[in-house]
């Protein structure tokens, strides 16, 4: 077997995509849209076999919040999703994150697994082994596949109420229908983001991933519109059984007619009506910290999951100025 490093196009083995808890952030279509991406540099981790067949990979993306000198303090690896290897095969993955972990050294600050799935002990002691540490984290899930009545029996009454209320007021729900509304959703993302003092990736993320993955329909941007209006917007990605949610915005001024709660159920009920399982409502934050996000969240019904993350720091002193950076940013948003 020999194990390297690829920057450029691939022929991953479509097998591989079908190994239980593959998810779009460790696929091909990914790695191309974040190829084109400023600011970002994905790359593989693969693993072949005798005959030069790709039996194992893990996707990573270095990703900086500047250009030229500044970066170096911005720089870090983030891997989405868990590396595709075939089950129980641990030296596999031990072999992956080896190599990973020398090539990653002078590239990035720090590197973090954050994880979409459940890792079993041994493939935890494998990651510790790879000199990476284990903080819980929680995510949320939907099950899309119970009856439609019994999903929105699950929602907090406040929610329904809410989604009603929408209802009432005539917002209606849609996937975008042009180019022209797509940009009116990623300013809707951009204003949410600006409002909440998040960061926002550069925008050639978004016209990527609409231009490549939305004619895979991978990419998905639904909308809720009111008097011919965009007033919120959901961009989701669909790939396999799951559905993952991704960006979202809302006008400021017409958060009184809800697109906050009419917007993620709306999406779950397509999910449903459309075959697909599950839909992942994101991150929750660490258990026993309190966050306004997780409340949320949790009122539409899900179930937490603790599917934790994995973490390396490789530059110590460009970790804690990056940290501070970070602070100051928020704090001049």
């Amino acid at each position: 077997m020999v194990c390297k490093i690829i920057t450029n196009k691939l022929k991953l083995n479509r097998d591989l995509l079908h190994i239980d808890n593959c998810s779009i952030f460790q696929s091909i279509e990914m790695f191309q849209v974040w190829k084109k991406t400023k600011n970002y540099k994905p790359f593989f981790t693969i693993i072949e076999n005798d005959k030069g067949e790709i039996i194992a990979s893990l996707l990573a993306v270095i990703q900086k919040e500047h250009s030229g000198f500044l970066g170096r303090f911005s720089s870090r690896s983030i891997i989405r999703g868990k590396p595709i290897y075939p089950n129980n095969e641990l030296s596999i993955l031990d072999e992956l994150l080896k190599t990973y972990s020398k090539f990653i050294y002078n590239k990035a600050i720090y590197s973090q697994f954050r994880n979409l799935s459940v890792y079993s002990q041994r493939e935890k002691e494998i990651f510790n082994k790879n000199g990476f540490s284990y903080e819980a984290h929680l995510d949320i899930i939907h099950k899309l596949d119970n009856p439609i009545d019994v999903q929105f029996a699950a929602l907090h009454k406040g929610r329904r109420k809410n989604i009603r209320r929408a209802e009432r007021a005539e917002v209606d729900f849609r996937e975008i229908l042009s180019e022209k509304e797509f940009i009116k959703a990623y300013d809707l993302v951009v204003s949410t983001y600006s409002r909440v003092k998040l960061p926002m990736p550069n925008k050639s993320l978004f016209t990527e991933s609409n231009r490549q993955l939305s004619e895979q329909n991978i990419l998905k941007t639904f909308v809720a519109i009111s008097n011919d209006e965009i007033i919120g917007c959901r961009l989701v990605l669909c790939f396999g059984d799951m559905i993952y949610d991704w960006y979202a915005g809302a006008s400021e001024k017409h958060l009184n007619k809800y697109p906050n709660d009419f917007l993620p159920w709306k999406v779950m009920e397509w999910g449903s009506q459309n075959g697909f399982k599950y839909f992942d409502f994101g991150g929750a934050g660490q258990p026993n910290v309190p966050y306004g996000v997780r409340d949320h969240k949790l009122k539409f019904g899900g179930v937490l999951e603790e599917f934790g993350r994995f973490e390396k720091v490789h530059k110590k002193s460009f970790m804690k100025i990056g940290e501070i950076g970070l602070k100051l940013y928020k704090y001049m948003k």
